[in-house]
């Protein structure tokens, strides 16, 4: 129980990245989740080179949920290509993993 998985995507809205954070922890797929921004963001995008304002969203989550929070995210994303990273994170405060695997619990 001392693996976690933290899972990233960026949105152009502030009000996006609430609703994904909120929606994630509402329905248990994340036992919490934060939001930060803005950054800016510089990228290619149908041949040419984009730069746009985003916010960030970091999910926490338990290895058996990281499927279903990334369907979500997809599902409720805006772009057509949503970044959605996941990173496997082991050790830590084993206490912090036992509280995040029992809020994600449905």
């Amino acid at each position: 129980m001392d693996q976690i998985c933290i899972v990233t995507t960026v949105v152009d809205a502030r009000a996006v990245a609430d609703v994904l954070a909120a929606a994630a922890v509402a329905g248990r797929l994340a036992a919490c989740a934060q939001v930060s921004g803005p950054v800016d963001s510089t990228y290619w995008w149908e041949s040419r080179m984009e730069t746009t304002r985003e916010w960030t969203v970091v999910f926490k989550t338990a290895p058996d949920r990281v499927e279903a929070l990334i369907d979500q995210v997809r599902a409720a994303h805006p772009y057509e290509v949503p970044e959605v990273l996941v990173t496997w994170v082991e050790g830590g405060n084993p206490d912090y993993s036992t509280w995040l695997h029992e809020q994600t619990r449905p």
